[in-house]
């Protein structure tokens, strides 16, 4: 256990890692040169029963204040994430959910811990992620919730049309002025810190998923319990984006990621929305819009299927 002086808070960081390369490596180095004079910290590793060598020259760099911890089986992303919160420091105050495939900035931390401290009001928050390939901000770290609606007009090309509107571009808060601090719906998991005591009065990740929608349900588990999760623009990563998976085209060539799993994440992808709208949203639809969403659910998977398939 760190020794933390007094009125000064910890932050737990918890990496979940399947075959990230070398990714795991840089992220370790990159929070190895971040600032961190106002915190202090550990880093939990959680290993998913990769089966390449990122966890492996991980140890090898003695990473301060690091934990590592190894799964025999890969029981996805939210079980993963679940077992580093079993290892929390009993002083930590803040959580942060890291993927192995990005780079923190050196004063991202620090910048993190402060902004929860001047807002008193967030009880979850993002950082600026900037995406490797593009340069760009990724649109997921400012997202809101996938209604019917917002899903239709992201899914049929409408919000592209419209992307600075709130009505038709919904699905990503096209309105947002990004230049400012946020109070926003849902983020990516990429980067999310939460207050200890939040995380564990909403149970932290559902179980009920095994590879993406967790960070977007876990987002759903705050609003619904009256939390508030905001963006800060001020503090900024690097992701690399579809490490683990390998289907980003960016990624593919650089991932550990088998053609039995890219054609898994195209599965999980489509079953996390039917994971999500059935505990989240079909009790207050109709029926009639109910099989319409399963319905675009069923055409889209097929798509990603197909789109899985033609790569390999």
């Amino acid at each position: 256990m760190l020794k933390s002086p007094k009125n000064k808070p910890f932050l737990t960081i918890i990496i979940l890692n399947y075959n990230s390369g070398d990714y795991l490596s840089k992220c370790l180095s990159s929070l190895d040169n971040c600032h961190h004079s106002t915190f202090d910290y550990q880093i939990i590793i959680v290993d998913n029963a990769s089966s390449d060598d990122s966890f492996y020259k991980a140890r090898q760099l003695n990473t301060k204040n690091c934990l590592f911890i190894t799964s025999p089986t890969n029981n996805g992303f939210a079980s993963g994430n679940n077992l580093g919160i079993k290892h929390l420091d009993p002083k930590t105050k803040y959580v942060l959910f890291l993927n192995p495939d990005t780079t923190v900035n050196p004063e991202t931390l620090e910048r993190m811990i402060d902004f929860f401290h001047s807002h008193k009001n967030v009880d979850a928050a993002t950082c600026k992620i900037i995406l490797a390939k593009t340069n760009q901000i990724q649109p997921e770290c400012h997202r809101g919730f996938p209604t019917p609606w917002r899903s239709l007009c992201y899914f049929t090309g409408i919000s592209k049309l419209f992307p600075k509107s709130q009505f038709f571009n919904g699905y990503f808060m096209g309105n947002l002025d990004l230049t400012k601090p946020q109070k926003i719906e849902a983020c990516v998991g990429a980067f999310l810190m939460i207050k200890k005591q939040v995380g564990e009065k909403i149970k932290w990740w559902s179980t009920d998923y095994f590879f993406y929608g967790e960070d977007l349900d876990i987002c759903f588990q705050l609003y619904q319990h009256h939390y508030q999760l905001w963006y800060n623009p001020y503090a900024s990563i690097i992701h690399y984006q579809g490490i683990s998976s390998g289907v980003q085209k960016y990624s593919k060539n650089r991932s550990g990621a088998t053609k039995e799993t890219k054609i898994q994440v195209a599965l999980a992808s489509t079953q996390a929305m039917r994971i999500f709208y059935q505990r989240n949203y079909f009790k207050h639809y109709p029926k009639f819009l109910q099989s319409l969403v399963n319905l675009g659910i069923n055409i889209l998977e097929k798509k990603r299927l197909a789109h899985a398939r033609k790569s390999l």
